[in-house]
C-alpha cells in the first residue's frame, strides 16, 4: 500500500434515484497535493465530492482515507478522522453570528484551550471574520460568507479539504484572496481536492489534475501539463488553456 496516498476512489459509481450519475471513477490524491478536479456544468464534479465525503452513498466501488476504508462510514463521522468538505454555496448559517458558525466545526471538541487555538488560526487568516465576529452572517459579502465556510471547516483541524467551486461568484480579486488562502493552507500541511469549474484559477495552483466528463474521468496530468495544452481545455474545459 502507498502511504503517500491520503485519499483514494477506486471505480465509484453513484446514483440519484435510477440516474447513474458517476460511472466508475477512479482517482488518488497524495499527502501535500493539491489536485484539481475539473469539467463542465454537470460533468460529476460535486457529485463526486458528496460521495467521497459521504453525502451519496456509493453504489459500487470503494473510497480510502489514510488507509482506512471509509465507503460506508457516515458523513458527519469523517470531520473526526480528519476529511471535511466545504459544500458548493457555502452553506453557512445565516441566522447566527460569525462566532457561531465557527464554533459549529468544533462542535464535539471539549478542549477549550484547542478550539481558542484554532479560532485563533482562523481569525489570523480571515481578519475580517475576527473584527465581525459577534455580527450576524447573513450580512456577509459572498466573498466573506466563503471565508467563513472555509474557516468553519478549519475549526475541524482537517488533514484534507474536499472545496467545491470556492471562487464561484466571486469578484477576480476575491478568487486571488481566497486562492492565496488555499494555497497557504497546503503549505502548512492541508491535503485539498479541489472542484472548480473555472480552469484556469484551478490549474494554476494544481498540482495534478482529473478531468470529468459525463461522470467518467477523460483525462489526468500534471496541472501544468493540462494548462497549457490548447486542445484540451478547448475539447473538456469550455475554454482556452491559459
Amino acid at each position: 500500500m502507498d502511504t503517500d496516498i491520503v485519499l483514494a476512489a477506486d471505480r465509484i459509481v453513484a446514483r440519484y434515484g435510477s440516474i447513474e450519475a458517476l460511472h466508475g471513477v477512479s482517482l488518488s490524491i497524495r499527502r501535500g497535493q493539491i489536485v484539481a478536479l475539473l469539467g463542465a456544468n454537470g460533468a460529476g464534479k460535486s457529485t463526486t465530492l458528496r460521495t467521497l465525503s459521504g453525502l451519496i452513498a456509493a453504489s459500487s466501488g470503494s473510497v480510502r482515507f489514510l488507509g482506512e476504508d471509509i465507503t460506508r462510514v457516515p458523513a458527519h463521522r469523517l470531520p473526526h478522522r480528519g476529511l471535511v468538505h466545504v459544500p458548493e454555496g457555502r452553506r453557512i448559517f445565516g441566522d447566527m453570528t460569525i462566532r457561531e458558525n465557527l464554533d459549529l466545526g468544533s462542535f464535539t471538541l471539549t478542549d477549550e484551550a484547542e478550539r481558542r487555538r484554532r479560532l485563533d488560526h482562523v481569525f489570523e487568516l480571515f481578519p475580517i471574520l475576527a473584527r465581525r465576529h459577534n455580527g450576524d452572517a447573513r450580512n456577509l459579502s459572498g466573498g466573506e460568507q466563503q471565508m467563513l465556510a472555509i474557516g468553519r471547516a478549519l475549526m475541524a483541524a482537517p488533514q484534507m479539504l474536499l472545496l467545491d467551486e470556492p471562487s464561484m461568484g466571486l469578484a477576480p480579486q476575491l478568487i486571488k484572496e481566497v486562492m492565496n488562502i488555499v494555497q497557504r493552507l497546503n503549505r502548512e500541511g492541508v491535503t485539498i481536492l479541489l472542484v472548480e469549474q473555472n480552469s484556469k484559477v484551478a490549474l494554476k495552483f494544481a498540482d495534478y489534475g482529473y478531468v470529468l466528463k459525463g461522470g467518467r474521468i477523460v483525462l489526468e496530468g500534471r496541472g501544468s501539463d493540462l494548462a497549457n495544452n490548447d486542445a484540451v481545455v478547448s475539447a473538456y474545459l469550455g475554454g482556452v488553456a491559459a
